[in-house]
């Protein structure tokens, strides 16, 4: 039977913004990663999560 296992992190490719997911609240979050580099605010995100990637494992 295959596990359904989601991303646990993604990454804008137009601005940078690396995002995280906050299992406690149940939503994204911008990654703190000490370097303020949280993207473009106003960007419409193209997240690298795509049709390429797979949810399930074997």
């Amino acid at each position: 039977m295959a596990t359904l296992v989601p991303p646990t992190e993604r990454v804008c490719e137009r601005c940078g913004r690396r995002g995280v997911w906050d299992a406690d609240r149940e939503t994204w979050v911008a990654a703190e990663d000490g370097e303020g580099q949280l993207g473009n605010p106003h960007c419409v995100h193209e997240w690298d999560i795509n049709g390429t990637y797979n949810p399930f494992e074997e």
